[in-house]
C-alpha cells in the first residue's frame, strides 16, 4: 500500500485548481450574486410592487370590514360552533358580493342586456376620474417643488367663479365659447394658486397656512356671489345656485349619448397629463422645479431663482385645479352649481398625488383607481354595504403607501439599503453603552 491519500493525485492534476477561498477573513471579496437575484430584489423593492401590495392589503382589510358589518354574518356567527360552515359561507357571500358589485358598478356589468350597458360602468369611472386626475396633477406638481398644496379646493372654486362670472353670459359659437370658458376657469385657478406662491416668495409664509385660508376665502366668496342677485345667482330664484352652463360651453359626449358621463374633458385631461410629464421630466423648467423640491438651498447656490419657481409651481398647480373645476361645470354638473361644486375633489387630489408618488403618469393611474372606487361605491351601496367602507379602503391605501417598511414586513419583502443602514445604526447604538459598561468594569 502506498502512503498517498486517495484522491491526492486528482487534486494535483495539472490544469486544475482548488476553488479560491473568499470572505472577510481571507481579504478576498465575495463573489457577486447572480443578476437574476439582484433584479428580483430590485423589483420587489420597487414602488410599483409596493403600490400593488398596498391596494391588495387595503382590499383585504375592506373585505374584513364588509364581513363584520353584514347582517347574515352576524346572525350565523351566533351558532358558529354548531354550524361553522354557515358563518364561512355568509362571510364569502358578503365579501364576494361586495367586490363583485364594485367591479360591476365600475368596470364591467355582466348582468346588462347589451354591450353598451356592460361597458357603461367603465365610462362612468373614467368620467369620475377626469377631475381627480387634473386636480391631482396640480398637487403633484407642487409636491415636486417642495410645496404642500392643500388649496386645490379653493383653486377649483375660484376657477368656477371666473368661468361663470365672465363667460356664462356670452353669446358665442361653440368653437369659441367652450375653450373661452375652459380658459377662464384655468386662469381663475392659476391666479388663486399663484397668489399663494407670490405671498410665500415675498414673505416666507408657509403654503399650508396660506392654502387653508384661501380655501375659506374662495368658498365664502362663492357663497356670497350665488346668494346675490346680479352676480352669480340664477335669475328668477332666491336659491343659492348659478345659472346652467350654456349649451355652447359644455363638453360634447365622447362616445355619444349612451355614455353621458364620459366627455371630451377626459381627452383634455390625458393631453394635460402628457404636458405635465414633459414639463417635469424633460424641460429645463421641470429640472429647476425638481431641484428646488429636492433642496432649495442647493438650488439657490446653483443660481436658480427659488422664489420665482415657487410662483411658477403654484401658478401651474392652480391652473390644473381650475381645469378640474371645468370638468365639473362643463361636463358633470351643467344645470347650475353651488358651493359644493368641488365635491371633495380638492382634498381627494392630495390622496391621488400621494398614491401616484407625485409623478404625472402615476397620478393618472391613481386617479383612474379612485374613479373606479367612486363609481363602484354606488353599486356597493345598493348591496347594503356602507359607502364609508370605500373611503376606509382609500385611506388604507394611502396609509400603506406611506409606510413601505410595514408592507415589506407583512409580505416578507427584501429591505431597502436605507432600511438596512438604519437597522445597522440602531444595533451599533445599542452596543455602544454595553461596550462602555464593559470597559468601565474591566478598568
Amino acid at each position: 500500500m502506498s502512503g498517498t491519500t486517495p484522491g491526492a493525485e486528482d487534486a494535483t492534476r495539472p490544469g486544475e485548481q482548488l476553488p479560491r477561498a473568499s470572505g472577510p477573513l481571507t481579504g478576498q471579496e465575495a463573489p457577486e450574486p447572480p443578476r437574476a437575484n439582484v433584479l428580483m430584489k430590485e423589483i420587489l423593492r420597487g414602488s410599483a410592487v409596493t403600490t400593488i401590495l398596498a391596494i391588495v392589503l387595503a382590499m383585504i382589510v375592506g373585505g374584513i370590514l364588509i364581513a363584520l358589518t353584514d347582517e347574515d354574518v352576524e346572525e350565523s356567527s351566533a351558532y358558529f360552533f354548531a354550524r361553522p360552515g354557515d358563518t364561512l359561507a355568509a362571510i364569502w357571500n358578503a365579501v364576494y358580493g361586495g367586490y363583485e358589485a364594485l367591479v360591476r358598478g365600475s368596470i364591467f356589468n355582466a348582468r346588462a342586456d347589451d354591450f353598451v350597458g356592460q361597458i357603461r360602468p367603465l365610462t362612468n369611472s373614467l368620467g369620475f376620474a377626469a377631475p381627480l386626475i387634473a386636480a391631482g396633477l396640480g398637487v403633484a406638481l407642487a409636491f415636486r417643488a417642495g410645496l404642500f398644496n392643500i388649496g386645490a379646493r379653493g383653486q377649483m372654486l375660484m376657477g368656477a367663479i371666473f368661468a361663470a362670472f365672465f363667460t356664462f353670459n356670452l353669446d358665442l359659437p361653440m368653437w369659441i365659447h367652450l375653450p373661452t370658458t375652459m380658459l377662464a376657469g384655468i386662469v381663475g385657478g392659476a391666479l388663486w394658486g399663484g397668489l399663494v406662491g407670490l405671498i410665500k416668495a415675498v414673505t416666507g409664509a408657509h403654503e399650508v397656512i396660506l392654502t387653508i385660508m384661501t380655501n375659506y376665502i374662495a368658498f365664502y366668496l362663492l357663497l356670497w356671489m350665488i346668494r346675490t342677485p346680479g352676480l352669480l345667482q340664477r335669475e328668477g330664484t332666491n336659491q343659492p345656485i348659478t345659472a346652467p352652463t350654456p349649451a355652447s360651453a359644455q363638453f360634447p359626449n365622447l362616445l355619444g349619448p349612451a355614455f353621458p358621463a364620459l366627455d371630451w374633458g377626459f381627452l383634455i385631461v390625458v393631453a394635460i397629463t402628457v404636458l405635465v410629464w414633459w414639463i417635469l421630466e424633460r424641460s429645463s423648467l421641470g429640472l429647476r422645479i425638481r431641484a428646488v423640491g429636492e433642496n432649495p438651498h442647493a438650488a439657490l447656490a446653483a443660481g436658480i431663482n427659488v422664489k420665482r419657481i415657487y410662483v411658477y409651481a403654484m401658478l401651474f398647480a392652480g391652473g390644473l385645479a381650475g381645469m378640474a373645476a371645468m370638468n365639473q361645470i362643463q361636463g358633470s354638473v351643467t344645470t347650475g352649481f353651488s358651493g359644493t361644486i368641488d365635491a371633495g375633489i380638492g382634498f381627494d387630489a392630495i390622496t391621488v398625488a400621494l398614491l401616484g408618488r407625485s409623478r404625472a403618469w402615476g397620478t393618472f393611474a391613481a386617479g383612474i383607481l379612485f374613479g373606479v372606487l367612486k363609481s363602484g361605491s354606488f353599486a356597493m351601496q345598493a348591496q347594503g354595504i356602507p359607502v364609508d367602507i370605500v373611503l376606509v379602503v382609500q385611506s388604507l391605501i394611502v396609509l400603506f403607501i406611506a409606510a413601505p417598511p410595514l408592507l415589506r414586513t407583512i409580505f416578507f419583502l427584501p429591505k431597502s439599503d436605507a432600511e438596512k443602514a438604519a437597522k445597522a445604526r440602531a444595533k451599533a447604538a445599542k452596543r455602544r453603552p454595553e461596550d462602555t459598561r464593559g470597559k468601565a468594569v474591566s478598568a
